[in-house]
């Protein structure tokens, strides 16, 4: 016999197999013994009150055993070569996750990847920290797994409305995630597991007859008569089909190119502002009520902040528990950074974006920039902090309370940030209408959590590459760019997405566009 359970119960309960079986044949009224599996359907943390409480689901095995120990089915993927090759540019998790569904449509992927595979990604990643050299086809950026292959592994969204967030996890599981990731409210699968996941998911792709191409940058596309038929790449090679462009949001130089081919773009709302680092235990002690901080059984805690000034959303972004801040810049002469976690968020740091919201009409005096304004703000804002770091990636930094005062920071407390920090005027560095804003944001953060606005946490510049500066326009039912037939703009890179989960639902139904593309023209 099954029977499914809602439960409230205390961390120690929840995070304890015995406990949890105790606790559960106590309020069955049945024998312990007779329980031969509990199994864990869902979880989440209510940290509302000052008793912290766990909800799960659960399933509770009585006199049975589960058939499978595993909470989902795996998908079948099926052998593609020689079927009809679809092209996709970018081996991010749009591109990825368009490259698995592609192979269930019966059609072959052929993934062309600027960066590295993911293991050789590291060493230039190590670069920037070291000895302040960029890849600009291979760092934190670009390469396989994309921006989100170091980037902790979140997997929450709430775009559950264009396709099966259930589907993708399932996918990242079925390719070696943890089954927590099935179960958590808050899923993350952790920057030191996410490679191996990315790297089950390539070879799969290719097992099934695909093709990845790494080191292989696109840098034109073949079109007759308003149709894409093709790419060409920096090594001087042709491919031929259909695009699925997933080039993620930094692809700055596939915008020049779409651009310069008069291929219609729009300039997209973007965020900006900095890193946020505060001690991982003062978070704890704030989301959890206690001055202990998490305890034993708790994960590192996590907050999600949002206010408004002067008609703009404040607020964080990417926030990542026992993490590190990390150099992300992708080209030269750029200073940007960003965030991540390990799989444990053991680090004695917590991190996150905290931006404010800029849209197209704050920025007239970019006008002259057309669909790229957004873009060219973006870069400016880098250049100003890399050029205020004496043109290396040891990056500006600023008390929390000496930001929100307009104050000089005399120390800086340690960092997470590996090229290192020193004291600068963030509050002057940041364009004067984000400073003023997110100035007051803290404020207002400030009173709603006490002990939030401190100096004990520090302000690291800048954080920009929030989301795409350019959104490329497609047909809302066919997926494809408004103006030019066989390409299908795709994920985070033509602002469509935001996040890992987002992506990878949108390189899925990028797919499915494509398989209808080929299915009319027939």
């Amino acid at each position: 016999m099954i029977k499914e359970l809602q439960l409230r119960v205390a961390p120690e309960i929840a995070y304890e197999e015995l406990r949890l079986l105790g606790y559960v044949s106590t309020q069955l009224h049945i024998d312990a013994n007779s329980i031969k599996k509990v199994q864990i359907v869902k979880r989440s943390i209510d940290a509302r009150q000052r008793n912290v409480v766990i909800n799960l689901s659960i399933k509770v095995y009585i006199n049975e055993y589960p058939q499978s120990e595993s909470l989902v089915e795996h998908i079948k993927y099926q052998d593609v070569s020689g079927n009809t090759k679809i092209i996709v540019v970018g081996a991010g998790p749009a591109g990825l996750f368009a490259a698995l569904r592609l192979i269930e449509l019966g059609l072959c992927p052929i993934v062309l990847e600027r960066g590295k595979d993911v293991d050789s990604r590291r060493k230039d990643m190590a670069r920037i920290a070291r000895e302040n050299i960029v890849d600009s086809d291979s760092n934190y950026c670009f390469g396989e797994g994309g921006a989100g292959a170091y980037s902790d592994g979140k997997l929450y969204t709430r775009s559950k409305k264009r396709g099966s967030v259930e589907k993708i996890l399932t996918i990242f599981h079925q390719h070696g995630a943890s089954q927590d990731i099935l179960i958590d409210a808050h899923p993350h699968i952790g920057t030191d597991k996410l490679p191996n996941v990315i790297k089950a998911m390539r070879n799969t792709i290719i097992a099934c007859g695909g093709e990845v191409h790494f080191s292989t940058r696109v840098t034109d596309f073949i079109i007759e008569n308003d149709v894409v038929i093709g790419a060409k790449t920096a090594d001087g090679r042709e491919f031929n089909g259909p695009i699925i462009l997933a080039t993620g949001h930094s692809a700055r130089d596939i915008y020049y190119l779409l651009n310069d081919r008069n291929i219609t773009l729009e300039p997209k709302g973007i965020a900006v502002g900095v890193r946020l680092e505060h001690p991982q235990h003062l978070i704890d002690c704030i989301q959890y009520h206690s001055k202990n901080g998490r305890g034993k059984y708790l994960p590192a805690a996590e907050y999600s902040m949002l206010t408004r000034v002067d008609g703009r959303a404040v607020y964080s972004f990417c926030m990542c528990p026992g993490g590190f801040i990390i150099p992300a810049a992708s080209a030269e002469n750029q200073l940007v950074v960003n965030g991540m976690s390990p799989s444990n968020r053991g680090t004695k740091w917590s991190n996150s974006g905290m931006v404010v919201e800029i849209l197209p009409e704050d920025l007239p005096e970019y006008d002259q920039y057309g669909a790229l304004k957004m873009m060219k703000f973006q870069e400016d804002v880098e250049a100003k902090f890399y050029e205020a770091s004496n043109f290396t990636h040891n990056a500006p930094a600023q008390r929390m309370i000496d930001f929100v005062e307009g104050k000089d920071s005399k120390s800086l407390p340690p960092t997470s940030y590996a090229p290192g920090i020193h004291c600068a005027r963030i509050d002057k560095l940041l364009p004067e209408f984000i400073a003023k804003r997110l100035q007051q944001g803290f404020r207002n953060f400030g009173k709603k959590s006490k002990g939030f606005l401190t100096n004990e946490a520090i302000l690291i510049g800048d954080e920009t590459r929030t989301s795409s500066p350019v959104r490329i326009p497609r047909d809302n039912t066919a997926l494809m760019h408004i103006n030019i037939n066989g390409l299908f703009p795709c994920g985070e890179g033509a602002g469509y997405a935001g996040g890992i989960v987002s992506a990878a639902i949108d390189g899925e139904r990028c797919a499915d566009a494509v398989f209808n593309y080929l299915q009319d023209a027939n």
